[in-house]
């Protein structure tokens, strides 16, 4: 294994040490469901209004990809305005043409004969949406839940979060407001208490030694959850995410390990790892970033053996027989991914899309995303780290890094330098964090020429 990788890929056996890193099977064997105490009749096995058929309409097939990546191919599965040079894939979403092509497929259904549609597609699509996310990401299916985005994800994780009084949550001066407010709220409620520390001095010079002492010394025996992020989205710094818990929760009985729960938004359908390698026991991740996913959707995986520590919050539609324990008046049973998947109407067409998703990035495939994404980044640093009128506060090191990229122009605010990369039809963004620093997030659906030309306006930027 080469250095560049093994710094890439910390897992378990690094910074948390542990789990191996077999991919878990689509069949994966699912949570026993809880039963109906003895003597009581089972209400039916699916609702009415939701449904349970499997004869949903079979989706065309897609275009096959050529056997070697085409980018340009790929960049032609946009309907994109290409007089912009969009370089902002971490904040929404343009949908690449499968998944405009599933979302007219379904809403045009739903359009025609909305509860027929809707009885035979919603919960196997559902399914099949957690299915694909399995795959994608070689986690077990049954302990996925489908979400609307990544802040209501993590709203869900932190609310559902079983923890005492006096229990500590660890988290970082650089994590984001959701992540915060998220603990915030959970303090409240619970009287847990929550710490955050400073990892690093400056994100670009940050090392994993440096990230991984700091979180090592900071664990207490009152600490249960470390709530951390993957890449953060003020500098892009990523981190080695899973610290050396292996060791720290050898002698916890289970109710006292420490927890890892991620937000990892910005590193998923960028980093070709898998669940396991990434070493997390939660990750949350909106699915209409980097994944370029339907608009409004989300995932929330979980280790199996960490659902227990997770009550669900909303109500569901999408576990088996959901209304038999109220119809029944008996105990749902465990927490389960389907459980943890909050119910109730919603853009039904976009929560079933995201199959067509999860499958464009594997026709693609995954190592391909991942090395034209840390390419086109590490091009866009490289001239950044170039012009005198720049300062580059992302690390340089691919292993550090992911597809975001943060800089400044000093003298200027970084709204102004948004302003004028607009009018150089460059698309930027400015984080929304006490210090604030531009933004540029090349993807894979970008070009070197799309880099240069950001440059070249950027070079052009004076007081």
């Amino acid at each position: 294994m080469s250095d560049e990788t093994s710094k890439r890929a910390l897992s378990r056996r690094g910074l948390l040490g542990g789990a191996g890193l077999a991919l878990a099977s689509a069949g994966a064997a699912g949570i026993a469901q809880a039963q109906p105490p003895a003597g009581a009749e089972p209400p039916p096995d699916s609702d009415p209004d939701f449904g349970g058929a499997e004869h949903h309409p079979a989706p065309p097939p897609m275009e096959a990809p050529p056997k070697v990546v085409d980018w340009n191919w790929v960049r032609s599965q946009w309907a994109l305005d290409w007089s912009w040079v969009n370089l902002s894939a971490m904040l929404f979403a343009s949908h690449p043409r499968f998944v405009r092509n599933a979302i007219a497929r379904h809403r045009d259904g739903l359009d025609a004969n909305p509860v027929a549609y809707l009885e035979a597609n919603n919960r196997p699509l559902q399914n099949a949406a957690r299915r694909a996310a399995g795959l994608y990401f070689g986690a077990d299916p049954e302990a996925i839940a489908l979400v609307e985005s990544t802040t209501s994800g993590i709203g869900l994780v932190y609310n559902g979060l079983r923890i005492g009084y006096g229990e500590e949550i660890l988290t970082t001066t650089h994590d984001y407001y959701v992540t915060h407010e998220s603990l915030r709220l959970l303090a409240r409620r619970s009287g847990a208490t929550v710490r955050r520390i400073s990892l690093f001095d400056q994100a670009a010079t940050a090392s994993a030694a440096q990230i991984v002492g700091r979180l090592m010394a900071a664990i207490t025996e009152r600490t249960r959850v470390m709530a951390l992020t993957w890449v953060h989205s003020s500098t892009g710094l990523k981190m080695p995410i899973a610290a050396s818990l292996r060791g720290v929760n050898a002698a916890r009985e289970p109710s006292k390990k420490v927890l890892l729960c991620v937000d990892g938004v910005h590193g998923f359908g960028v980093e070709d790892v898998t669940f396991d390698q990434l070493g997390a026991d939660v990750l949350v991740a909106g699915c209409h970033k980097w994944l370029f996913g339907p608009r409004g959707s989300g995932v929330v995986f979980f280790r199996p053996d960490s659902l227990g520590r997770f009550e669900p919050t909303i109500p569901t539609f999408l576990a088996p027989n959901a209304y038999g324990p109220w119809l029944g008046d008996y105990d749902p049973g465990p927490t389960t991914g389907a459980r943890m998947t909050p119910g109730g109407f919603k853009a039904f067409e976009h929560v079933w899309a995201l199959n067509e998703a999860f499958a464009f990035h594997g026709m693609v495939g995954k190592a391909a995303i991942e090395a034209r994404t840390h390419g086109l980044a590490s091009r866009l640093k490289l001239a950044l780290s170039q012009l005198p009128n720049v300062v580059v506060r992302t690390p340089m090191d691919p292993g550090m890094s992911a597809g975001i990229v943060s800089f400044d122009l000093p003298g200027l605010s970084a709204d102004a330098v948004v302003r004028r990369l607009r009018e150089g039809k460059v698309i930027g963004s400015a984080a929304p964090y006490a210090t604030r620093h531009v933004r540029l997030t090349p993807s894979f659906r970008n070009t070197e020429a799309d880099v240069d030309f950001a440059v070249q306006i950027l070079a052009n930027i004076r007081r």
